[in-house]
């Protein structure tokens, strides 16, 4: 199989200008209808490789958003390990990740719907075990121990009176026998506000993890620590060989040979480094293929992989710089091999003996989980796809990375796409409107990938900037750190620079500028709307957080103290959060707002939007506020999105004046003229 095989590009290749049809932007008629928006794609995640098999996890808009286990074995037949109502995941540290560990024929996964592990069986053929008690415990980042029939993983203990309280949330390594016996698990490492990561060396007589503690979080600063496995199961005394001190480690991982390698932002990007010298005395680190781009991503999620080991001592790894991923064949001499391929995303890499998998993306394809040749990095094969059927390239944006001026002599970094609809004009004279994206995190990134929900609006007429401001990944730890200290100053900054850059480019309309976010996001959302009331006519937040002081004293445990590395320390006088917060100056929105909550979103609570909306009440803002029971904090089920999508295209119909097509109705906003 060739790479250009994997990138499934078919359709119309593009429509002479002369025979377009000429129409207002935003009034296209789109093949991406809000039914393929809202559902048709599948979700795909944590691709695990075995040597005669391939786990992952599928998504199931049509189910709640449940997550499912599926098994790819020999034979050529995919199995679903998990039927309903399993749904595999966790929420520890609420955003979960790492939910099953495999080895050979023995799965354990977590049922995120209850919180417990259970055994699987490989084929699919009997119902899950369960292996933990019921109780207040949540399980991540799981490994199989190579040596005993035994799992470690990350364990979250909950109050069991009071759940929400991050003040008795204890993180710790746990070990758990294959049959229950251990209960809710042995602890093997407590003391630290956090931990992650654990990983046996490949003859089980190790064992390394990172750790942290407040105020950081893990992409501040972390400890790569590393102990002895006794012949009881419990560890000898550990050590610390990496990070700390202002350096953060992540994704450790043990090369087939024994080595321990680990990422380091030391140099200011997260480069791969091996640990050498015996583990028992001596050691050192030593830089492996450095270069200015990122072997890491922030862990927010468990069980991240950006780098694996091949047969034949290589490593096969995806870093990211200006905007995207690459894949790269590190030799054992040091050299790095570009492999050129047609995508610009990958997700999850991982090598298996003779099997490799990662899930990949490109500006004309949808998500697929590709198996690779682990020697060369080469295609083999394709698993899964997000999307059942190929999407016309006639209707898809490609990125353009820009780079800009912003505050403090700054320069600030976005991925701009045009409207992309080669059926479709604009009138002439006619400049197309504008969403501007902010990404959450913050510490998040835009994606050059294709997108479904990206091409809903560029397709119908709608430009769209997806804007890494300051504090965005993949561009070094100075860019990353820039906004410490500086929430709702440079993040606003960046994003309104990057609106009058393309409308001063003459790209887009200046009048029709919308401003579009969920969570982080959606704080940024509600900043420019308030802080730089003339810049925007227009407003979406998501789940997006308004009261600064709220969030904090409502936070879960995760991120109880990174809004103090953002904003300021918490002791003392809170007029700094006051000042930063959008609630106590709503009254200078002079742009009609659409808000959209989960009300069992326990990141961002629903009462952010009461309080908006009790402030609203006085001010007469044209705003629209949509609750949906049961979503958390990312929307979830088929029917919400669905809303969500058909809400913001009405809005910004309303709003910006065009008729959208496709019986996609204006959405009515009370108090708008």
């Amino acid at each position: 199989m060739t790479w250009e095989e994997t990138a499934r590009v078919t359709g119309t290749a593009g429509t002479p200008a002369a025979a377009a049809t000429v129409a207002p932007y935003g009034s296209w008629h789109s093949p991406i209808s809000i039914e393929l928006v809202s559902g048709a794609a599948t979700p795909l995640a944590e691709p695990w490789p075995e040597p005669e098999a391939v786990l992952w996890l599928e998504g199931r808009p049509t189910q709640g958003g449940r997550r499912t286990l599926l098994r790819h074995a020999a034979d050529g037949v995919t199995r679903e390990l998990t039927p309903e109502p399993f749904r595999v995941g966790n929420r520890v540290h609420e955003y979960g990740g790492g939910s099953f560990a495999i080895d050979s024929e023995v799965v354990i996964a977590s049922n995120q719907a209850d919180g417990r592990l259970y055994r699987l069986d490989a084929q699919g053929l009997a119902a899950p075990v369960p292996i933990t008690p019921e109780g207040p415990w949540r399980y991540a980042d799981l490994r199989l121990d190579p040596r005993s029939p035994q799992v470690v993983a990350v364990r979250e203990t909950h109050d069991a009176e009071r759940p929400d309280d991050h003040r008795l949330v204890v993180n710790e390594i746990v070990m758990l026998a294959l049959d229950g016996s251990d209960g809710a698990g042995r602890v093997l490492v407590t003391g630290p506000d956090f931990v992650a990561a654990p990983r046996f060396s490949p003859d089980g007589r190790w064992l390394a993890w990172l750790e942290w503690d407040f105020p950081f979080m893990p992409w501040n600063e972390s400890r790569l620590r590393v102990a002895p496995v006794r012949g009881d199961g419990s560890l000898g005394e550990a050590r610390t060989v990496a990070g700390g001190d202002g350096v953060s480690a992540a994704q450790p991982e043990w090369s087939t040979d024994g080595r321990l390698h680990v990422v380091l932002d030391d140099t200011g990007w997260w480069n791969l480094y091996v640990v050498d010298g015996d583990l028992d005395g001596a050691t050192r680190l030593r830089p492996l293929a450095p270069m200015e781009a990122e072997f890491a991503d922030p862990a927010w999620v468990f069980g991240r992989s950006s780098y694996a080991f091949t047969p034949d001592g290589a490593i096969l790894a995806t870093p990211r710089s200006n905007g995207r991923d690459r894949l790269v064949r590190i030799e054992r001499d040091g050299a790095v091999v570009e492999i050129e391929t047609p995508f610009t995303e990958f997700e999850s890499l991982r090598v298996s003996g003779e099997t490799a998998a990662v899930i990949a993306s490109g500006p004309h394809d949808g998500s697929a989980l590709l198996r690779l040749n682990p020697r060369s990095g080469e295609p083999a094969g394709i698993l899964a796809r997000s999307l059942p059927a190929p999407v016309d390239p006639a209707v898809l944006p490609v990125a353009e990375a820009i780079a800009f001026p912003s505050s403090g002599g700054a320069t600030a970094r976005a991925l701009y796409f045009p409207p992309a609809n080669a059926h479709y004009r604009g009138p002439d004279g006619e400049k197309p409107p504008l969403l501007v994206l902010v990404h959450g995190g913050p510490t998040s990134a835009a994606s050059s990938g294709f997108s479904l929900e990206r091409a809903f609006f560029t397709s119908r007429g709608i430009a769209i900037v997806d804007v890494d401001y300051r504090g965005s990944t993949g561009y070094g730890k100075a860019y990353r750190d820039a906004l410490k200290l500086n929430l709702g100053v440079a993040d606003v900054d960046d994003t309104t620079a990057a609106a009058r850059f393309l409308a001063e480019r003459g790209d887009v309309d200046p009048a029709r500028m919308a401003v579009c976010g969920g969570s982080a996001g959606g704080y940024t959302t509600l900043a420019c709307l308030t802080f730089r009331p003339e810049v925007f006519a227009a407003g979406i937040s998501l789940f997006g957080i308004a009261d600064l002081e709220l969030i904090h004293e409502d936070s879960h445990k995760f991120e109880a103290r990174y809004d103090e590395w953002h904003v300021g320390p918490w002791d003392g006088d809170h007029a700094l959060w006051r000042e930063r917060s959008p609630i106590h100056s709503l009254d200078r929105i002079q742009a009609p707002l659409l808000i959209m909550q989960g009300l069992d979103d326990k990141v961002v609570p629903p009462s952010q939007v009461d309080a908006m909306e009790r402030v609203f009440a006085g001010t007469g803002l044209p705003y629209v506020a949509l609750r949906f029971e049961g979503e958390g904090h990312g929307f979830r089920w088929a029917e919400t999105k669905r809303a969500q999508y058909r809400a913001e295209i009405g809005f910004l119909a309303r709003v910006f004046g065009f008729t959208p097509a496709d019986g996609i109705e204006p959405l009515e906003v009370p108090g708008l003229a």
